[in-house]
């Protein structure tokens, strides 16, 4: 049976929601962050050497990083249902979607994270101007623009698209889950990108996701 190490509000949430849409049995070993440092419990390098979340056991499978996570559940479990036909135009969209989500829409939104923490963490009172302008300022001439590019890419196809992949859910929308949930949560998307809003509702809505967040338990961003 596959093992679930899950970690709470972390990406590990939409690795749930994947076994539920598949109807694929599991268990889940609930792992909690450090209150202060937010990390990981060291627990979770007995799984892998990282010691981060997500990562599954199948039988004496380990297999970790979300992405990868999806991509061994899909080809495993879910060729009828997640995946589209190998080879077209839609086996290409997916295959985008499926590194686009932690491989550019993330890291801006890591970072816009890291410099708005800088804000508020503990320093020198004679620093935090200095800090605080530094963060601002990075914010309004690097990090806000590109993140505004990547949404509006989004939001012009979901647009067009009832699922990142037309009509039907795949892979790719439980891959893409994670960051437009953080930027919804986070107030980064609101109502001048409704197309994006509309697509987290739809999401929030089935009954596999909810179920999965009965499971997972403590998620910041449903």
């Amino acid at each position: 049976m596959i093992t679930v190490h899950h970690l709470n509000n972390s990406r590990s949430q939409r690795v749930l929601w994947m076994l539920e849409e598949l109807g694929v049995p599991y268990e889940i070993k609930h792992y909690q962050r450090d209150p202060k440092t937010m990390l990981a419990p060291e627990s979770l390098k007995k799984v892998h050497p990282l010691g981060k979340s997500p990562v599954i056991t199948d039988g004496d499978l380990v297999v970790a990083e979300s992405g990868a996570i999806i991509e061994y559940l899909a080809h495993t479990y879910g060729k009828d249902t997640m995946l589209p036909e190998s080879g077209g135009q839609a086996w290409l969209d997916y295959t985008y979607w499926l590194h686009y989500a932690e491989g550019s829409l993330m890291p801006p939104l890591v970072m816009r994270l890291v410099f708005e923490k800088v804000k508020t963490s503990p320093m020198p009172f004679f620093i935090k101007p200095v800090a605080k302008g530094i963060s601002d300022k990075t914010n309004e001439i690097f990090i806000g623009p590109m993140i505004k590019t990547h949404l509006d890419f989004v939001e012009g196809h979901l647009a067009k698209n009832t699922w990142f992949l037309g009509d039907k859910l795949s892979a790719a929308d439980i891959q893409m889950s994670f960051p437009l949930e953080a930027s919804v949560a986070r107030g980064i998307v609101g109502r001048n990108r409704p197309h994006i809003t509309g697509w987290v509702k739809r999401v929030h809505a089935r009954p596999a996701y909810q179920k999965a967040l009965e499971k997972g338990g403590d998620y910041d961003f449903a």
